[in-house]
């Protein structure tokens, strides 16, 4: 019996301890996200699912990560595998909390991704796989801000679609959903209502004008979204490319 106490209370111990350093390997983690550090960042995270697996918080951290690491890769090759093990994380912690909004966006953003670096076909089956995941996560949250972007820039970059594309989809895919401009800018009209400190919200609002060939507003939104502080790690490609398209423009 006592040596079954024992036992017992070593388990508790171990428990404990285990415990409390996740806790301080996710409070690092986050710190580490704060600072833009990505790489450090996930480390952490994963080191943490190690010690507790199937926790849909950790899941989509990790899946964070991946996906906006994959943004500073060098090579196709290393951003696709990059954002196929951000999906499978994704995937992961949408069958763990199905309602979750965020988890749900999570897969939105990485098939959008995976859509941005593959050819005609792919690119259109993953465009169909964002308007529904997007559509989804903006039925369970319909203030996520984050959720009205995505769907915004579905909307407007595939209203912005050539011809070729078009047909493309008409004879594989019986077509595209229905997509506008106006739904593009009122989605990402409504992000910056819902979350106005981030300047990603604001100089993708500036694309979808100038998509809709509101050149003017277009100006306009990027360069408030540039004279905005980052707060995500991705914030500043996002200037990157608002600067490039004044340059464009004035040039």
């Amino acid at each position: 019996m006592r040596l079954h106490i024992l036992a017992v209370l070593a388990v508790a111990v171990t428990t404990t301890a285990r415990a409390g350093a996740r806790e301080d390997l996710l409070g690092q983690a986050l710190e580490a996200e704060r600072r833009f550090d990505l790489q450090r960042a996930l480390v952490l995270y994963l080191q943490a699912d190690r010690l507790q697996a199937d926790d849909p918080f950790v899941l989509q951290k990790i899946a964070r990560q991946y996906s906006d690491l994959s943004d500073g890769c060098s090579s196709l090759e290393e951003r696709r595998l990059r954002i196929g093990k951000a999906l499978g994380y994704a995937q992961r912690a949408a069958r763990l909390q199905p309602a979750n909004a965020v988890n749900v966006l999570s897969l939105a953003i990485c098939h959008g991704k995976l859509a941005a670096c593959s050819g005609v076909r792919e690119k259109i089956a993953y465009s169909r796989m964002v308007k529904d995941e997007a559509g989804r996560a903006l039925a369970l949250d319909p203030n996520y801000a984050w959720a009205n972007h995505v769907f915004g820039c579905w909307n407007y970059e595939v209203a912005s679609l050539n011809g070729l594309e078009r047909a493309y989809a008409r004879v594989f895919y019986g077509g595209l959903p229905p997509a506008s401009f106006a739904d593009a800018i009122r989605m990402l009209r409504r992000s910056v209502e819902l979350d106005p400190r981030d300047p990603a919200h604001v100089i993708e609002l500036g694309f979808a004008y100038r998509a809709a060939g509101m050149e003017r507003e277009a100006e306009s939104e990027f360069r408030r979204g540039l004279a905005m502080p980052c707060i995500e790690a991705f914030d500043k490609a996002v200037q990157d490319r608002a600067r490039a398209a004044l340059a464009e423009t004035e040039g």
